[in-house]
């Protein structure tokens, strides 16, 4: 079981609501961090902003460096791609879409901020400042707040499905007594973070590459429920996240947009983690994740259940939230309000609500992703 860590009161990182308090000047210059699937698609969903100008793009892999932008992009400008934060054009916003763990992209988060950038990322572990690193937290908090911006973690999960939506939800009971979320989470679109989740290993690369730690499932379980638990204004005893466990092999070749499942390789995992409260498990998660097929043995759909003191609130979409298009919309709708918040490492629950509200009244024209 893991207890949650508390920010260092001494970093001056303090959280709680926070307005926009800055002025956003009518386009914004944007630059986007991470030119992976989610990334160009981050990149597809700003073209048609009209309130965004996207001015620069940064991936380390050789094989893209002084690719134009406009050339793996329909519609994008036909800015060169570099391969450090130090090499792109100043921005107001950077959008970072490289990695789960912050630890490994503290070094370009906090180069993007000394430049005076403001900084979206959907890196997970960036969701709650309670959690994982509380340290670079701080650090990062003290740098954006030195050069008069701010940074956020936001996405679709961590970021809205199982933290901010729950916990507007709860607004219609008066005392909430347990949260349970359950998800079936399509991955067809992603690209190298299924390595994560082991989807087309054999069952028994499966099982050694978790014993190793390379196949580790969902980062972000706990900075959920960490944020919820904030939300809500419960102290937990713990967060309790267990292994990631193979659930579904595939009987036939299969494949998403970036990754193969061959007949005999796993195609689908499911993932659970749950908050203690009081010795009772009070916020409970549970997510499949896959490459899935219509007839495969798995509930479809997402559901979400708060059982507060005197109803019981219930919220199921059938056809399932697309989590690649939510985290992609999560990160551009979060593009102004990182502009306008006020300077220092910020989370979603800092933002007023209409700062997470879809922008696309902001588009010349819409792209329609099918």
């Amino acid at each position: 079981m893991r207890t949650p860590n508390t920010v260092d009161p001494a970093s001056g990182y303090a959280a709680g609501p926070r307005g926009a308090t800055r002025d956003v000047p009518p386009k914004l210059e944007v630059v986007v961090v991470g030119l992976g699937a989610t990334g160009l698609a981050i990149v597809e969903s700003l073209v048609p902003r009209a309130d965004c100008a996207l001015v620069g793009a940064l991936d380390i892999r050789p094989a893209l460096l002084g690719t134009e932008l406009a050339s793996l992009v329909a519609g994008a400008p036909a800015v060169p791609v570099v391969s450090s934060a130090e090499a792109l054009p100043c921005a107001d916003v950077a959008v970072v879409a490289t990695s789960s763990w912050l630890e490994g992209i503290e070094p370009t988060i906090t180069a993007l901020l000394e430049r005076g950038m403001n900084v979206v990322s959907i890196c997970e572990e960036l969701r709650e400042p309670s959690l994982s690193h509380p340290e670079i937290v701080a650090r990062l908090d003290r740098v954006a707040r030195a050069h008069g911006v701010s940074v956020l973690g936001t996405g679709c999960n961590p970021g809205m499905l199982m933290d901010t939506l729950p916990l507007v939800l709860s607004g219609l009971t008066t005392e909430v007594r347990r949260v349970a979320v359950r998800r079936t989470a399509d991955m067809s679109r992603y690209g190298a973070i299924l390595q994560k989740f082991g989807l087309g290993l054999t069952p028994d690369e499966f099982d050694a590459r978790r014993r190793s730690g390379r196949v580790m499932g969902h980062v972000g379980f706990d900075q959920s429920i960490a944020a919820l638990a904030r939300g809500l204004e419960w102290t937990l005893d713990g967060i309790e996240v267990d292994p990631v466990e193979r659930h579904l092999v595939a009987g036939a070749d299969r494949a998403g947009e970036h990754v193969a499942v061959p007949a005999g390789t796993v195609a689908g995992v499911v993932h659970r983690a749950r908050g203690i409260r009081a010795g009772a498990p009070v916020i409970e998660f549970a997510t499949h994740f896959g490459i899935f097929e219509p007839d495969d043995p798995v509930a479809h759909g997402d559901s979400l259940t708060i059982v507060g003191r005197e109803q019981t609130i219930e919220v199921s979409a059938p056809g399932g939230y697309e989590s690649f298009l939510s985290t992609v919309a999560m990160a551009c709708n979060a593009v102004s309000a990182v502009a306008a918040a006020e300077p220092g490492f910020r989370t979603i629950l800092d933002l007023p609500v209409s700062a997470l509200a879809s922008k696309g009244a902001r588009a010349t024209s819409i792209p329609v992703t099918s």
